[in-house]
């Protein structure tokens, strides 16, 4: 494993002030490309993440996770001593990432200007719901409502059923890409400028980029895009199709020799000379015809020749994997997409491995999420606070 001082972000200090799930997992990836990461948590309130899911011997393997890459520490930063302690680390720190609703940090005097003041270059990330502004700014955010309110749950299921929300979170996870990216261009300006920033991200956003043209088709065609359950409106054949052996597929054909290729391999070569099969768009309107077809075929064939199939023909085929599979398939074995890391609570954990691959300076897992605090009396001992004080801090359950 390749230790820190390749990494591209090694000498780059976060304060993760955030929880649940865009803003640490912001922080989580600028760690696993070197960035030195504190997560700070109330003393007794820590992120809900620990208790989130499954646990195992009483430990939450969600933050296992979340948390890796991170030192842990306490602090309340809603009374004086919190907030002082919190400006001695701003000072020493390129990013703070927080997600309290807008006004709570100026509440406690640790708003943008107080911490400009200690430390200029200082990039603040503030993710939230709906952003620092508008009628809605105030509101309870979660990753929920911006599946909902951006037009993806409108869109997802079958053309009969209700709107469907995703069963984990997506929202949340395309903001933490999303605030990954803010601040590295925030970082980027500075490099430039000498002066930090304020990111407002709001989770509501990042949603609603990658659902596509949507706006634009309303704009333009007051078109609303419906609900097709597997299909696509753009190209077909576009489904999941089961197997003989009880397996599923999943099948694309974007590209127009990709269609014209499966239908070849189906037995159904008459079709591309058909006037609707020269595009996606036309295809899709004969969707009950090709899914027939493609379907019928797929019927009779194992996954496992049915996918070794469309490979000789050089079309789009994948099967639909569970995690079992998934920890299994030697695609992600070959990219050590899940990876080992030891943990001295549970021993050897398997997790997704870091983001994407660098050649020069790649990114590594250095360790899992630690327990609640346990790095504090370090991080305050590095800021110059004697036992005594730490001791005192602690009576007065700052940390």
């Amino acid at each position: 494993m390749t230790g820190p001082a390749a990494a591209p972000l090694t000498g780059l200090r976060v304060i993760d002030l955030a929880t649940l799930f865009a803003g640490p997992l912001c922080a989580t990836m600028l760690g696993d490309y070197g960035a030195e990461v504190i997560k700070v948590e109330h003393p007794g309130r820590p992120d809900p993440s620990r208790g989130h899911g499954p646990t195992k011997d009483g430990i939450g393997l969600w933050w296992k996770l979340l948390g890796r890459n991170k030192r842990t520490m306490t602090l309340d930063l809603s009374g004086a001593g919190g907030r002082d302690i919190l400006l001695r680390l701003a000072a020493e720190t390129d990013v703070i990432i927080e997600n309290f609703r807008p006004g709570t940090l100026e509440r406690w005097g640790l708003g943008w200007e107080e911490l400009h003041a200690v430390n200029p270059r200082l990039v603040l990330a503030r993710v939230t719901g709906f952003g620092q502004f508008g009628p809605y700014a105030h509101r309870a955010g979660f990753g929920t409502l911006a599946e909902a309110m951006s037009g993806f749950a409108a869109i997802t299921g079958e053309p009969d059923g209700p709107p469907t929300l995703p069963p984990f979170g997506l929202a949340d996870s395309i903001a933490a890409i999303a605030t990954a990216f803010a601040v590295t261009t925030a970082l980027a300006a500075r490099e430039r400028t000498g002066e930090g920033q304020v990111v407002d991200l709001a989770i509501i956003e990042p949603i609603l980029t990658v659902l596509g043209p949507q706006p634009l088709w309303y704009d333009q065609l007051g078109y609303v895009q419906p609900r097709t359950g597997n299909r696509s409106r753009n190209n077909a054949p576009r489904n999941t199709y089961r197997t003989s052996d009880g397996q599923w597929v999943a099948v694309s054909t974007s590209a127009q020799s990709i269609a014209e290729r499966v239908m070849r391999l189906v037995g159904r070569a008459e079709l591309i000379d058909e006037p609707w099969f020269g595009s996606g768009t036309t295809r899709a309107e004969h969707c009950e015809e090709l899914d027939e077809a493609v379907g019928n075929w797929i019927a009779r064939h194992t996954r496992d020749d049915a996918i070794s199939a469309f490979e000789k023909a050089e079309a789009a085929i994948a099967p639909v994997h569970d995690i079992r599979d998934v920890m299994e398939d030697p695609q992600y074995r070959a990219l050590d997409s899940v990876t080992e890391v030891d943990d001295p609570e549970l021993g050897p954990l398997r997790m997704q491995n870091v983001l994407f691959r660098l050649s020069a300076t790649p990114g590594a897992i250095r360790w899992a999420g630690r327990p609640h605090g346990a790095d504090t009396e370090e991080i305050l001992t590095g800021l110059g606070l004697s036992g005594a004080e730490i001791s005192a801090l602690r009576a007065e359950r700052v940390l």
